[in-house]
This record gives C-alpha cells, sequence and structure tokens, in this order.
C-alpha cells in the first residue's frame, strides 16, 4: 500500500480512528508519519525477541546463506526474513502467512504449537461445557472403535442432550 500523503513509498504506519461511530484509516509511510507527529514507542526501544527468534531459527537452519524462507505477507509484503530481524508482524495477516514456521518455532519454545489455556479457580466440581463435550466426544470415538455399539449409543445419546443443554440458543439471540 502507497502513503497517503506523499504517494511514493510504502506505507508502513497504519492509523485507525473512530469518531462518531466513523471508521477512518490513514497508512503513511515513516518520514510523512513522523511529518504528522505519529511515531512507535518502541522505534528506540531495544525488542529481544528478534535477536530469541533469530537464534532460535538460526539453530533451526544452520548456515544458510540464502534467504531462510521465501514467505511474503501478501497483505502488508513483510517477509518471514524481516520478521525474524526485527521480531514484529507487519499485520495481523501475518500470521496466517507464516504459520508453518510459527507452529515449528512456538513447538520450540513453548513445547507446543497449541494454546489449551487453564481451567478457571471456580471451587465448584462442575464440568466446564468445553471440556465435557470433548470427554464425551473421545468416549464414544473408544467405544465405536471398540465396538462396543452399547455404550456407543449411549453416549451419543448423552452427547446430544448435552448439547441440546449447553448448544441451544439462548432466548433473546
Amino acid at each position: 500500500m502507497v502513503c497517503q500523503d506523499c504517494k511514493k513509498q510504502q506505507a508502513t504506519v497504519h492509523l485507525t480512528q473512530i469518531v462518531n461511530n466513523e471508521k477512518m484509516v490513514i497508512s503513511l509511510c515513516k518520514d510523512c508519519a513522523a511529518k504528522r507527529g505519529f511515531h512507535s514507542p518502541l522505534d528506540n526501544v531495544p525488542f529481544p525477541l528478534a535477536e530469541i527468534l533469530s537464534g532460535i531459527i538460526q539453530q533451526q537452519f544452520p548456515q544458510k546463506t540464502e534467504p531462510i524462507v521465501d514467505i511474503k505477507c501478501p497483505h502488508c509484503g513483510l517477509t518471514f526474513e524481516e520478521f525474524t530481524h526485527q521480531g514484529r508482524f507487519g499485520c495481523g495477516e501475518c500470521y496466517r502467512a507464516f504459520r508453518p514456521q510459527l507452529e515449528t518455532i512456538m513447538r520450540r519454545i513453548h513445547g507446543s504449537s497449541l494454546h489449551k489455556g487453564k481451567l478457571p479457580a471456580s471451587g465448584t466440581n462442575q464440568p466446564i461445557p468445553v471440556k465435557e463435550e470433548e470427554r464425551l466426544e473421545a468416549e464414544l470415538k473408544k467405544a465405536i472403535d471398540g465396538e462396543d455399539f452399547e455404550r456407543a449409543a449411549d453416549l451419543r445419546d448423552k452427547l446430544k442432550n448435552f448439547r441440546e443443554q449447553y448448544m441451544a440458543p439462548k432466548s433473546g439471540d
């Protein structure tokens, strides 16, 4: 995307304002944004994530002289190599564009690329609907695989009742 002011350079600063329920988006190059007084609070702050990512990627792809991965975000144009140097994405679409590489990095950092979250400390022993549905589905699959069709039918009915109870639309929706 080209800068809205100079119409010459690539826009790297995107400002969204909502005034009186009207959304206004301004896309500027770094120079024009500075002229208007916009700047990133992180411009002069060292960002160690870039160094961490570079280290992980260098371990994963040792002694490569060509670009690590020749992938580019179709929305903002950021390359994966640029991401590894600066440690920040250019836009929200970068997550989709770099997903395979990010999953590998997340597994190295966190041990998994899937976030499971934590259970709330509610103090009750009530099953959490999502977890209960997953448990019933897993048991149903196990019963079918083990050809225990009576148990499978019972679990199917429990799962159906559960979904009707917890997944039914609430009144007023």
